[in-house]
C-alpha cells in the first residue's frame, strides 16, 4: 500500500496511473497521461479515421472525450475520489484527421467537495479547438488506499 505521507506530486501520479490503468475508454481512445500534478493534468488523443463526423471533421463528442478525461485526472489527483458534477464545452475550430489532440486541465478553486476545473483543448501547432469548463464532487474514497 501507498505511504499516506507521500508527497503531493508522488500522490497524483500513484492516482493518474491507478486511474489510467483502469480506464479502458480513455486507452480505448488512445490517449495517454502525458503529465500530472496536484490539480493538473494533460492528455493527449490522436485524431483517428473512426472519429470523423460527416464533415470529416473530429466528432465533438471525441474532443468532449479528450477534456472530460483531462477534467477527471487533474480532479483526482489529490487521491480523493471525485466526479463530474456538471461542465460545458464550446468548440472553437475543428481537429481534424492525424492531429494529436492536447487537453491540458487546470484547477480554478477547490473548497470543500467542490472544484472547478478549465481545460483547453489544442492541436500539435497549439491552435485551440476547444474550452471546456469541469464542475467536481468529492464523493467518499481514495483513488489509491493509503493506509494499509
Amino acid at each position: 500500500m501507498h505511504n499516506p505521507r507521500m508527497n503531493p506530486q508522488a500522490l497524483a501520479e500513484a492516482a493518474g496511473a491507478a486511474m489510467f490503468a483502469r480506464d479502458p475508454a480513455s486507452q480505448g481512445l488512445g490517449m495517454k497521461l502525458v503529465e500530472i500534478r496536484p490539480g493538473y493534468a494533460r492528455m493527449s488523443m490522436p485524431v483517428r479515421t473512426d472519429m470523423l463526423n460527416g464533415h470529416q471533421t473530429c466528432h465533438g463528442g471525441f474532443i468532449f472525450a479528450l477534456a472530460d478525461s483531462a477534467f477527471a485526472f487533474a480532479c483526482n489527483s489529490h487521491n480523493h475520489t471525485t466526479v463530474g458534477a456538471g461542465c460545458t464545452i464550446d468548440y472553437l475550430a475543428p481537429g481534424r484527421l492525424d492531429d494529436v489532440l492536447m487537453a491540458e486541465a487546470v484547477e480554478r478553486t477547490l473548497a470543500g467537495k467542490t472544484g472547478i476545473y478549465d481545460v483547453n483543448v489544442t492541436n500539435q501547432e497549439g491552435k485551440m479547438i476547444a474550452t471546456f469548463r469541469g464542475k467536481s464532487h468529492r464523493v467518499a474514497g481514495e483513488v489509491v488506499p493509503t493506509h494499509s
